[in-house]
């Protein structure tokens, strides 16, 4: 089994619900959440995407295939109504895999770690906020080490409270 950390969240429709039943679906799929960030809403980073998100980190714990996992991911952002019109666009639910354990991939549809983590705030405010001390198999620093050193500007709030 290895620690599966995804980060869930869109910036359409009813955000809050949409992130509950992205959660209820995974746990279909992984099992129970193993920890959860606080829910954190966020301004739009890069693309063309408009209006705040609702974002939120899950760890699981799992033996599935990364490119099993992919596939799973894709059908419930299907499945929570969303579109792929353009990349970084407006959305109903994004679920983008940060970490599977120390693994490091790097294929044309699949790479892990994700490659903007140390960019964005909006990833690692809540990965620090329940993995601080999680190393980065390739940068080798900690979440915490990386949001210091982040320079991404953009405005980051609590939305609710992690129920853990």
């Amino acid at each position: 089994m290895e620690k599966l950390i995804l980060i869930i969240g869109g910036n359409l429709g009813d955000r809050f619900a949409l992130i509950q039943k992205a959660t209820v679906k995974l746990c279909e799929k992984f099992g129970p959440l193993f920890g959860s960030s606080s829910i954190f809403e966020t301004e739009a980073w890069g693309g063309q995407s408009s209006g705040s998100y609702l974002n939120q980190v899950l760890v699981f714990q799992t033996d599935h295939m990364p490119n099993e996992i992919l596939k799973i991911i894709w059908e419930i952002e299907n499945e929570c109504g969303r579109e792929r019109v353009e990349k970084w666009g407006n959305r109903t639910m994004d679920i983008d895999i940060l970490y599977l354990g120390k693994r490091v991939i790097d294929e044309k549809d699949l790479k892990i770690p994700h490659p903007h983590i140390a960019e964005r705030k909006f990833v690692l405010i809540p990965l620090v906020e329940i993995l601080s001390e999680f190393i980065h198999p390739v940068f080798g620093k900690t979440q915490a080490q990386m949001l210091q050193s982040c320079t991404d500007k953009s405005k980051v709030e609590k939305y609710q409270k992690s129920p853990d």
